[in-house]
């Protein structure tokens, strides 16, 4: 422990109400501190399991102020809170990871921009596109299909379009409300995986294995790891994530998706500076799990092993399919998270299940 730890009983403040918030929560109570949850609604998930919960806009200030104060430090669990909160939220109180890391999050052309340039890690060639005449123009460099996506509050495959021949150009423009958009070459990717990554304050990194995604309807629907790595990118993969983390100064756990192409060649799709969907499998590994371990990074712990003792398959489990946690229980090295969502709707994320397989 350092001396800029954070002493037990410490309260942690979190933005945002939902299952990461939560998982967070839960983290923070078993290393000794308290929470605080701010969010919009007043029974939330993690409010639920907190010590601690201020329901208020997110632009009502004095309400963030008065958060702030109460807190000894502050996290997020969702990127899309606006920057004026955060900034104000950071007078009082330490926050990890920084605005700058949120701030750059919030739109697709920025993110991109910032770790091509200033991470210098591989990502797909893009265009900013305000007008028809720009996507028309960036279909044509790419010489091929390209994804046309919002520049901001995009998330689980909302907010793109496929764009694969310019008589799609009109139909697809307007559709994504023709502006504030970003257009990427379309990546014939041969798997997505991800990176979950942790930076403590002191510069030290930890970096949990590759995590094999499926999506399901553009949602996450399983991640295996630690996953096969047949093209031997998993040191690569990680000099990338060390250097976006260096980038950023981050503290905090980050979510780095990849694309694999079948050459071998990785490329950056996003990131999310916070704990990660992608990640939940941590919890049922053997070693430390990304919640704990974004705790420590900002409450000034040293970081966790991130070796894993066993093979986990995550499956997130979307809307009726949280009926089933009776019975996926009682299966032999299954292990049931259930979000405590009091309203099941279709697609909506309810609680995931993770598996040993090895």
């Amino acid at each position: 422990m350092t001396s800029a730890a954070l002493k037990p009983g410490s309260v942690i403040g979190i933005f945002g109400g939902g299952q990461l918030g939560r998982m967070l929560a839960q983290a923070a109570t078993q290393l000794g501190y308290k929470t605080h949850i701010y969010d919009v609604f007043a029974n939330t998930p993690a409010g639920r399991v907190s010590e601690y919960h201020t329901a208020a806009q997110y632009d009502d200030l004095l309400a963030i102020e008065n958060f702030a104060k109460a807190c000894d430090v502050i996290t997020y669990e969702f990127e899309n809170i606006p920057s004026a909160a955060i900034l104000e939220a950071g007078k009082h109180a330490p926050i990890f990871p920084s605005a700058k890391a949120l701030e750059i999050s919030h739109d697709r052309f920025t993110e991109k921009t910032f770790l091509r340039d200033q991470a210098n890690v591989p990502v797909i060639d893009f265009f900013k596109i305000e007008t028809m005449e720009e996507l028309s123009h960036a279909l044509s460099v790419f010489d091929g299909p390209c994804v046309l996506k919002t520049r901001r509050f995009g998330y689980d495959g909302k907010g793109q379009i496929k764009i694969n021949n310019p008589k799609e150009i009109k139909s697809g423009f307007a559709r994504l409300g023709g502006a504030d958009l970003i257009a990427e070459k379309f990546a014939p990717f041969v798997r997505e995986f991800s990176i979950i990554a942790a930076r403590d304050q002191n510069g030290e990194i930890a970096c949990y294995p590759i995590t094999e995604n499926v999506h399901k309807d553009h949602r996450l629907h399983t991640s295996v790891a630690p996953a096969p790595d047949p093209q031997n990118i998993s040191e690569e993969a990680h000099a990338i994530t060390h250097r976006i983390l260096k980038a950023f100064e981050y503290v905090g756990v980050m979510g780095i998706e990849f694309f694999e192409m079948s050459d071998g060649r990785l490329i950056v799709n996003e990131i999310a500076p916070r704990v990660h969907n992608s990640g939940h499998w941590t919890q049922d590994a053997g070693c430390t799990d990304q919640f704990e371990q974004h705790i420590r990074a900002l409450a000034g712990l040293p970081l966790g092993s991130p070796k894993p003792k066993h093979t986990v398959r995550m499956t997130n489990l979307i809307g009726d399919e949280i009926k089933q946690a009776g019975e996926l229980a009682k299966q032999a090295q299954t292990f049931v998270h259930d979000y405590d969502k009091q309203d099941i709707r279709p697609g909506r994320k309810m609680g995931h299940v993770n598996e040993i397989i090895g």
